[in-house]
């Protein structure tokens, strides 16, 4: 799990980089919760959904986002974040030119900003959005949404209002290109305190359906 600095447009960006198990492995981007909020790579959510993915071979990469750990710039209310996740991206494929496949991961404010990439990278071909907060920013911009994938939410979210996310859900569902698995981990908070396996049994069971076709 080697530490890895790459260039982004605000300066140097601080990352963890796992490599694939194959020179043609497919490649994962994972995304952390808000920054003014204590969200950095190494989140819980993120750090188990980054392992979910690298011990099934992905060349799988976290980072954190401008103005988090050693990551230069400052916090630009998503709009630099996403530019952050977008320079991610294109160094992981860099990395990883025979790539098969490509995911995008991301947790609260992760799953906003990697809701976004995944329509501007129609190579992107799967994600898992975790908590989206439906309810504190606009996901209107899914119209339509590109790729099928899973959106999980906590059951006693205090953070995510559990209608937003629900009609979030029948809205990219009730399109046909597609397909939206969409899972509630029982007793979970917005961190998912004390329910980090059951979150991670939702993700693994997703990942193993999808990646078994």
């Amino acid at each position: 799990m080697p530490e890895i600095i790459f260039n982004g447009p605000s300066g140097r960006v601080e990352g963890h980089y796992q490599p694939g198990k194959s020179d043609n492995a497919p490649i994962a981007l994972i995304l952390h919760p808000h920054p003014q909020y204590g969200g950095t790579m190494d989140d819980k959510v993120v750090y188990y959904m980054y392992h979910a993915f690298a011990h099934r071979g992905f060349a799988t990469l976290r980072f954190n986002f401008r103005g988090v750990g050693r990551s230069q710039g400052e916090f630009d209310n998503g709009i630099g974040e996403l530019s952050d996740a977008a320079a991610a991206m294109d160094w992981l494929q860099t990395q990883n030119p025979n790539s098969t496949g490509s995911w995008i991961a991301g947790f609260s404010f992760g799953a906003w900003i990697g809701m976004q990439l995944l329509m501007r990278r129609p190579e992107i071909n799967g994600f898992i959005s975790v908590a989206p907060p439906a309810n504190l920013y606009d996901f209107s911009f899914l119209a339509p949404c590109p790729s099928s994938g899973s959106i999980i939410q906590a059951q006693h979210d205090d953070v995510v209002q559990d209608s937003s996310v629900v009609k979030l859900v029948e809205k990219l569902q009730a399109q046909k290109s597609i397909e939206i698995d969409h899972q509630v981990v029982p007793g979970a908070n917005h961190f998912f305190e004390g329910c980090l396996d059951k979150l991670m049994v939702s993700v693994n069971t997703y990942l193993n359906q999808r990646l078994s076709k």
